[in-house]
């Protein structure tokens, strides 16, 4: 469809119509020193060429998974992806097709759509799943809302502060105007002590959120903190990488009621932190109170298999006040990325991928703290983080200095944990070779040098 710019003449009509005399008068709301009209100081026009190589260079300057062996974790991780993905998520049916969300669907997005359901059923253990949601953070939250429906209980969510913090962040935004009581449970320990959590859970709790592995990338005692949220009437929201299940004993199993969880790791890039995949998981007793579209099974006038939209709780379909979430559009491009993924590793591959992940990190964590410099700040178990101290305080230089020889070498915790500002999160793939840990540890194990260049 062709853009065309209103004319003044448009622009006055406009104007007229909604009753005020001038765009000056329009934004009046806003600080006049936020409304600073300027020229924009843009170069001479360039050719095509020009411009395509001007371009690449920008790109260029941005450090990333494909330039630097990377050591980043905290909810976007450097896994392999098979090349069968990007060849089949990119087919036209897929990668242009009408958004998901409307009844007249095409058949082959409802049966991605059916097949990562049940995928995401077997992973989990639980007994239904959605269409996907936006992200891990959203995922999170809807997961709190449908505790609260369910339990009828408005007073308060408790969470542990070893909960991913932008995940506590959104939730906290979603409850401000809600009456309800947020309450988040330290973990000094880097891990959450069940003690602790049973002095904030009462009658008036609708669910207890657990992340396992948790944000520092230690296991929790899910069962205990299950047991805790049951006898007080609460759900237990289990986050989870869905990778470690691989290794990991299923949700399900654990005694978790609702499981959330962020899924760039099966199949999706890093691509500078989104777009991401949401994934959501319940107890059928819940599925309607689940959000989103569930797609569904059934047969056609001729008995042949066909697939449909079915419970869709949302308010595009029902009345406002009725529905359970203001979700109107599902991830599909990146769950089908993920059902491709995982249909092509299979539980074996799982497995495999899951074991490589805990063991190169565990390599690694003992790699780095063999040198004095860095401890490990946490005890306990891990999956494929976890979280190293510099005794010298020079996190902040260090990670520069890594960049610069082409390392990302970790997450500083400082952004969101001021006492753990000496701090470095660290995540471990299966993609990691001996030879860039050993050249990762003795980056960080070296003495810091002025960085002359660094990428934007």
């Amino acid at each position: 469809m062709s853009y065309i710019l209103n004319t003044p003449e448009d622009q006055q009509a406009m104007l007229a119509a909604i009753g005020v005399a001038s765009l000056d008068e329009l934004f009046s709301s806003i600080p006049q020193q936020l409304r600073l009209r300027r020229p924009l100081d843009l170069p001479p026009a360039l050719t095509e060429l020009d411009l395509t190589g001007h371009m690449q260079t920008l790109a260029d300057r941005n450090a990333h998974a494909g330039s630097h062996v990377c050591f980043l974790g905290g909810g976007s991780y450097d896994h392999f992806i098979p090349a069968a993905v990007d060849a089949l998520a990119a087919r036209g049916e897929f990668y242009t097709s009408y958004t998901p969300y409307q009844p007249e669907v095409s058949q082959g997005n409802l049966q991605a759509m059916f097949e990562y359901q049940t995928l995401i059923c077997q992973l989990t253990g639980m007994d239904v799943s959605n269409a996907s949601l936006y992200d891990g953070g959203s995922a999170t939250v809807e997961a709190a809302l449908l505790s609260m429906s369910v339990t009828r209980r408005m007073g308060k969510v408790v969470t542990v502060d070893s909960l991913h913090p932008e995940y506590q962040q959104v939730l906290a935004t979603y409850l401000a105007n809600l009456p309800t009581q947020l309450v988040t449970v330290p973990v000094p320990a880097g891990r959450l002590a069940p003690q602790r959590l049973a002095a904030a859970v009462d009658q008036q709790t609708a669910c207890v959120l657990l992340q396992h592995p948790n944000f520092f990338g230690g296991l929790e005692d899910v069962r205990a903190v299950a047991d805790i949220a049951h006898q007080a009437g609460a759900l237990l929201v289990l986050v989870v990488d869905p990778l470690s299940l691989g290794v990991l004993q299923c949700p399900a199993a654990l005694g978790a009621d609702v499981v959330v969880a962020e899924g760039q790791c099966l199949g999706n890039p890093m691509q500078f932190g989104g777009p991401y995949l949401g994934i959501i998981a319940c107890r059928e007793q819940f599925i309607r109170r689940l959000p989103g579209r569930i797609a569904g099974q059934t047969v056609d006038r001729r008995g042949r298999r066909c697939w449909v939209l079915t419970l869709q709780t949302r308010e595009q379909h029902i009345r406002r006040e009725k529905a359970t979430s203001n979700i109107c559009t599902n991830q599909g491009l990146l769950a089908l990325r993920a059902t491709i993924y995982l249909s092509l590793l299979g539980p074996q591959g799982l497995r495999e991928a899951a074991t490589l992940c805990a063991r190169k990190a565990h390599y690694a964590c003992q790699r780095i703290t063999a040198h004095p410099r860095w401890t490990r700040r946490f005890d306990g178990p891990t999956f494929k983080e976890f979280v190293i101290r510099d005794t010298a305080g020079q996190v902040a230089e260090q990670v520069a200095q890594a960049a610069a020889e082409g390392i990302l070498a970790g997450v500083p915790l400082a952004r969101w944990y001021p006492d753990l500002a000496d701090c470095l999160l660290v995540a471990v793939t299966e993609k990691r070779t001996r030879d860039e840990i050993h050249r990762w540890a003795d980056v960080l194990a070296g003495p810091v040098h002025q960085v002359v260049a660094s990428h934007a």
